[in-house]
């Protein structure tokens, strides 16, 4: 082999890219179909036997591989090495190591570890891995009407089910001929051969015969204190080229991964087959979210364009912008210094935006989006219950290996206590040190939530602030004359003060969600790592806790402001309310006359989108400037002398925690278009764009960024599950508080049906707004040369009675008339949805009907099997017996003894 020094990783990846690319160039691998070539098709002439997932010999298959390199601490992980490796070799898995003078970098070893047939059978019967044992005999799906339409979006037959449907039951090593066993090397596919090595790796000791050390077990801790520098099963082939009896991974790029697939139904029983059960949930969970979301956006954009087609009818906005109505309407000053009189025609365009999404079908989008989620969470159940079915998780208990105590917990807790059940000592953190961590933790995790409440109350003064100086720019603008003042008239009616101040606070607090976000996931790890949670699922569950209201605080909180506390507490003139009190002189900020409810839109479309356009570029667009670039550098055709296991070993390790952040994602995404839907009904049109991408994305990455990952089993989402239940149930309440108090959709409703003469809306603008007697004092208000207006009154949004009145700049009954039917709609719109929601969710079974058929006749025929099997045993056993024995007058009762037996059994 010819070795070429000092290479790294990097430089290792940039050739793969060449390759590939040389490969495509040259049409030799590419994704269109050829015909195979004779022989080994994945290497060259130079050395046939490199890039391949067999030992020297072409026949063993490689199950595993562990890499190390030497070091300065050489000698005592030698030593734990080659117990370790003794030690596998004792329960039977086949060891070959190959040099570091073999490797690209001339420094690491690569340990290939086969799992013979034996061992297979022994540990699938201690896994308790269910194999087929009779091919199913119920008849599948018949073909509907119309099926021809879904036709374009269906893939192959043999990518969507890759295996044939058996019933399927745990594996016996001693009923090995009651299984449908053909071919004994291929019986139990790669995915379960490497969960099964990965089990004997993680319970494998290395200590010396004679010791007896427990903490000194599992290949997790002899990676966390560097023995090993990496464990991880092979790849079957290059992802872009076919390879010897291999073609999983190619068929899973080029039918899922590639984006042009986009509109393709993704191959999920092959990603099970190919990742395991857990990644295949996720992508299924993800899969169906995006199905559903296409509902969702379609009533969405229908919302959107009821806003759009009834522009013309908005008799709010036609007064706003009347001249004779808006232009003769004077308004008080929007702050307290600086600020000018301004005419409420101003802000025309501002309350044109406001009606595309506070309209009447806004109130029609918030109900209805309240029985989505709980048709999609219902739905959900019954998509993963097939799956459950489908995939042999009926049965499932938590795999071992996730129960399993973390090296950490046995590192760190140096107590000892005698196990009730086991008899042994094991080790266990004390009642005061765990108080002591849970404390620190808590007043952690406290600590940074305060420090995003401090910075959320930090943009709100600057919006205060900001907020008074566009109000300046742009009223005082209004008072010049000539060109200039219909130019910056045009401005003040594109831009208003509260739109401007909205737009950039917006921006400067997306920016700050990502900083903290950036910061809070090294420490929600630290904190996590510091309690010393037993198991890893015990770690996980903990983690998404407390990332999770993290990112509930982080994202949310903003939205919560404009949507529940901007313009609540305004005051009047002459008796307005600031923030840090009279004397730091922020007055609080007040909504647009057109309502607060654009401002939510805003504030929703710039995080959102925001967050999803840089976790894009984050997952694909910099991955794949970095492979573009690297294909430039690269050279020609590496893989003539660069192994599988080489290939593999530079690829990304897929964490633990992989999926967890994967599902974080998608779960803040389902908050946005769930908890504040009611003021963007476009929300769910965009999360639905950002799925399909994130499809691909993540096939992509799986496919080509990743080293394969250890296959593992999962029933569902887990904790997951929980989270998305109490946001769906918070949705109704807040989009009921939306529509409440942040629309105006209930003060329109209330003038037109008990103010109105004329059962219309004219007159509504007038009404909504009440009268101050302008008094100019030095503490609220700038002088100002108002006298030229002629006016002597000034006018703000408020239901309050008029200057002379008895009981002048106090609420007026109208206020209390809309205040009460803003608290009877949330209570009727709540009860409405949640009985609809518990009503839906009693109505739709959690698990199909012929899922459940499917299980009986599958525990029915395992019984029946399993009865035939063992009486047609003892037959065998009793026919023996009588060839072996004499025929004496005692054994001629023989015959009747075993059909009274045969018949018992």
């Amino acid at each position: 082999m010819r070795r070429i020094t000092g290479k790294t990783k990097d430089e290792t990846l940039i050739e793969l890219q060449s390759a590939r690319a040389a490969d495509e160039s040259s049409g030799n691998g590419s994704l269109s179909e050829r015909a195979p070539l004779p022989g080994n098709t994945e290497t060259d002439k130079l050395h046939p036997s490199k890039d391949t997932v067999f030992f020297r010999d072409g026949v063993r298959r490689i199950d595993f591989v562990l890499s190390y390199v030497d070091d300065k601490d050489g000698e005592k992980k030698q030593e734990r090495r080659r117990a370790f490796e003794a030690n596998l070799e004792k329960t039977g898995l086949e060891l070959e190591t190959e040099d570091k003078s073999d490797s690209k970098d001339q420094k690491t070893y690569f340990l290939k570890i086969h799992a013979p047939r034996d061992v297979l059978a022994t540990y699938a019967d201690v896994l308790k891995i269910k194999v087929p044992f009779k091919k199913s005999d119920i008849p599948q799906s018949q073909d509907v009407a119309l099926e021809w339409l879904t036709q374009p979006f269906r893939l192959p037959g043999n990518i969507m089910h890759p295996e044939p449907d058996y019933f399927t039951y745990h594996f016996d090593k001693t009923k090995t001929d009651f299984f449908l066993i053909g071919d004994k090397d291929t019986f139990f596919p790669p995915s379960t051969r490497n969960r099964i090595v990965f089990y004997i790796l993680s319970h494998c000791a290395y200590y010396k015969e004679g010791q007896k050390d427990r903490e000194k077990t599992g290949i997790k801790r002899l990676l966390s204190n560097g023995t090993y520098t990496a464990a991880f099963p092979l790849h079957d082939c290059r992802y872009w080229k076919k390879g010897r009896n291999a073609e999983e991974r190619y068929n899973l790029y080029k039918h899922w991964a590639r984006f042009l697939c986009f509109y393709k139904e993704q191959p999920l029983n092959l990603i099970k087959k190919y990742y395991g059960e857990k990644i295949g949930i996720y992508f299924a969970w993800l899969g169906f979210y995006t199905e559903m979301l296409f509902l969702a956006a379609v009533v969405g954009l229908i919302c959107f364009i009821y806003g759009v087609l009834s522009y013309d009818d908005n008799i709010t906005s036609k007064e706003i912008c009347d001249p004779k109505i808006g232009g003769s309407i004077m308004m008080c000053p929007l702050c307290d210094k600086n600020c000018t009189f301004w005419r409420l025609d101003s802000t025309c365009l501002s309350s044109w935006q406001s009606h595309l999404f506070d309209n009447e079908a806004t109130v029609f989008f918030a109900m209805f989006m309240g029985i989505w989620v709980t048709l999609f969470l219902e739905f959900w159940k019954r998509r993963q219950a097939r799956l459950e079915y489908e995939w042999d998780l009926v049965d499932f208990e938590e795999e071992q290996q996730e129960l399993q105590t973390r090296p950490e917990f046995e590192i760190k807790c140096t107590n000892r206590r005698l196990n009730k059940i086991t008899q042994e000592m094991e080790p266990y953190l004390p009642l005061h040190s765990r108080c002591a961590r849970y404390c620190l933790s808590g007043a952690t995790v406290t600590f940074w939530i305060s420090l995003i409440l401090a910075c959320i109350t930090g943009v709100i003064a600057y919006r205060l602030a900001v907020y008074a100086s566009f109000a300046s720019i742009i009223g005082n603008h209004g008072g010049e004359s000539g060109n200039h003042k219909n130019k910056t008239l045009l401005v003040g009616g594109l831009i208003t003060p509260q739109l401007a101040t909205s737009v950039t606070a917006s921006c400067i607090n997306f920016v700050i969600i990502m900083i903290l976000n950036f910061f809070y996931e090294k420490v929600a790890i630290w904190i996590t790592d510091m309690e010393i949670p037993k198991t890893h699922l015990e770690y996980e569950n903990r983690l998404i806790t407390k990332m999770f209201m993290f990112q509930f605080v982080n994202y949310y909180s903003s939205c919560f402001y404009v949507a529940f506390f901007k313009g609540k507490f305004v005051g009047y003139p002459g008796n307005y309310t600031y923030m840090f009190g009279k004397w730091k002189k922020f007055r609080n900020e007040e909504c647009d006359p057109g309502g607060c409810l654009i401002e939510l839109t805003t504030q929703l479309l710039i995080v959102m989108a925001g967050k999803q356009l840089w976790g894009n570029i984050q997952e694909a667009l910099l991955p794949l400037m970095r492979n573009w670039w690297s294909s430039r550098k690269g050279r020609h055709n590496p893989e003539n002398h660069y192994s599988r296991w080489e290939q593999d070993h530079v690829l990304q390790n897929f964490s633990q925690l992989g999926l967890f952040y994967e599902y974080l994602e998608m779960v803040i995404q389902f908050g946005f278009i769930t908890l504040f839907v009611a003021s963007f009904p476009l929300a769910p049109l965009l999360a639905l764009f950002n799925n399909i991408l994130e499809i691909r994305v993540d096939a992509w990455k799986f496919t080509t960024q990743f080293r394969r990952p250890v296959a593992s089993k999962a029933r569902n989402i887990g904790a997951w599950q929980e989270i998305l239940n109490s946001v769906a149930i918070l949705s109704v309440v807040t989009n009921a508080f939306i529509m409440a108090f942040t629309s105006d959709m209930i003060p329109r409703m209330v003038y037109l049906y008990a103010y109105s003469n004329s059962t219309s809306m004219k007159g509504y603008i007038n009404s909504s707004l009440s009268e101050y007697r302008i008094t100019i004092t030095p503490r609220n208000m700038t002088e100002d040369n108002w006298f030229r207006h002629f006016n002597t009154t000034c006018r703000y949004r408020d239901y309050r009675h008029p200057p002379g009145h008895e009981n002048e700049y106090t609420h007026t009954m109208q206020f209390w008339h809309i205040l009460a039917a803003k608290m009877a709609f949330i209570i009727i719109m709540e009860h409405v949805v949640f009985v609809v929601k518990f009503f839906i969710a009693w109505m739709i079974p959690d698990v199909p009907s012929d899922v459940k058929a499917r299980i009986k006749r599958e525990r029915y025929l395992i019984q029946e099997h399993l009865h035939n099997y063992e009486v047609e045993k003892l037959k065998l056993q009793l026919s023996a017996s009588f060839i072996t024995e004499p025929q004496t007058s005692e054994t001629s009762l023989t015959p009747d003894k075993h059909e009274v037996l045969s018949e018992c059994l």
